[in-house]
């Protein structure tokens, strides 16, 4: 491995964990991508976290909420993480 995107050609047709701006969590299949990290991903499984504030005790409320997208396109500069499958040898 000589550049940092050489991880993501070893990652092509496998599945990844993408960590996005907005609290959103992506796993599925990285199918391409580029120098940018836009990715096209399929078998999308995202997960949204909001957080509220309970107006009336003050306590934070967590949310998770989760889909499936057969197909996904994610633009490059909204990545905060890529992590490829774990690979044991």
């Amino acid at each position: 491995m000589e550049e940092p995107l050489d991880l993501l050609k070893l990652s092509i047709d496998e599945r990844i964990y993408v960590k996005t701006r907005g609290e959103r969590e992506l796993r599925g299949k990285l199918h391409a991508y580029d120098q940018h990290l836009n990715m096209v991903i399929g078998e999308v499984e995202e997960t949204v976290t909001t957080h509220e504030i309970d107006p009336e005790t003050d306590e934070e409320i967590v949310a998770k909420r989760s889909r499936k997208i057969e197909m996904l396109f994610v633009r490059g500069d909204v990545v905060i993480l890529v992590s490829p499958p774990l690979r044991t040898t």
